[in-house]
């Protein structure tokens, strides 16, 4: 067995890259602006699975570069999806929360309405119905709030934050299930294998940790494990304007992930400790 990952400096790219039988790619052998590369670099690799772990994620910034994001998020993974279908082998593609509206604070279910609030969820739900209309064995899997001791996230934010201050304001309307990279890693590797024996696994998933809770206590957790003397007070999100607006609700439904899978929601607290281990913010 050999996954073939699109990405190599992402969070979730380079927990992949320390599992086994994987072989990342980066922009020079397949640039996402570049759908037909990508297209090439599957069937010249002839992987059993391929993971697309690669993305435009400045959501602010999309909002300018709308075109950009839908080539990057929408056609190239429609492109890769078509490629894998081509040589017969699934193809899994990550996905995001932000398909959806935002509101009220049910879990949304897999199967519920779509209705982005920005150009980012749009362009990511443009990548989702071209990966389905491929015609290949695929799995969607939407998650939320990856954080890792890669990249920049809300981890390392706080954490540099914290040092410094005493006090901060954090967003607590908004409420969501911080997800580890480590923990969508092995659940992509997992279900991309998985889908090579059972294709008729193929379809949509939610997979975020859990419990779920607000920015605001996710990050009095942060503090509370790092050792770090940071007051939180809560703020709503009126408070904290962006130039794209954030959903209030990205509560996630992983029911189906776990009955079609055996993947369980990871516990985010403990996966924070590790994090926060590899960043060397706690023995």
């Amino acid at each position: 067995m050999s996954i073939l990952v699109i990405g190599k400096t992402g969070q979730v790219a380079r927990e992949l890259a320390l599992l086994p039988d994987v072989i990342c790619i980066g922009r020079d052998e397949a640039d996402l602006t570049a759908p037909e590369q990508c297209s090439s670099a599957i069937h010249a690799h002839v992987p059993t699975a391929v993971i697309n772990a690669a993305a435009y994620t400045a959501v602010d910034k999309a909002e300018d570069e709308e075109a950009l994001a839908n080539l990057v998020n929408g056609d190239t993974p429609g492109v890769m999806a078509r490629a894998c279908a081509s040589l017969g082998i699934p193809f899994v593609q990550i996905a995001t929360d932000y398909v959806f509206e935002g509101g009220g604070t049910t879990a949304w279910q897999t199967d519920d309405p779509t209705g982005p609030l920005g150009a980012y969820g749009r362009s990511k739900l443009r990548g989702e119905e071209k990966v389905r209309d491929a015609g290949g064995a695929f799995a969607i899997l939407r998650t939320s709030w990856v954080v890792s001791a890669h990249g920049n996230n809300f981890v390392k934010t706080m954490l540099r934050l914290g040092v410094d201050r005493d006090a901060l304001n954090v967003v607590a309307d908004q409420t969501g299930g911080p997800t580890a990279a480590r923990d969508i890693a092995v659940a992509c590797h997992s279900i991309a294998s998985q889908l090579r024996d059972a294709p008729e696994k193929s379809g949509t998933y939610h997979f975020s940790g859990a419990p779920d809770c607000s920015w605001a206590d996710f990050a009095r957790a942060i503090f509370a494990q790092s050792g770090l003397t940071c007051n939180v007070t809560d703020i709503p999100t009126s408070a904290y304007p962006t130039p794209a607006v954030r959903p209030l609700n990205s509560r996630m439904n992983c029911a189906t992930t776990e009955t079609a899978f055996g993947i369980k929601r990871p516990d985010w607290q403990a996966s924070l400790t590790d994090i926060l281990k590899d960043l060397g913010a706690i023995q």
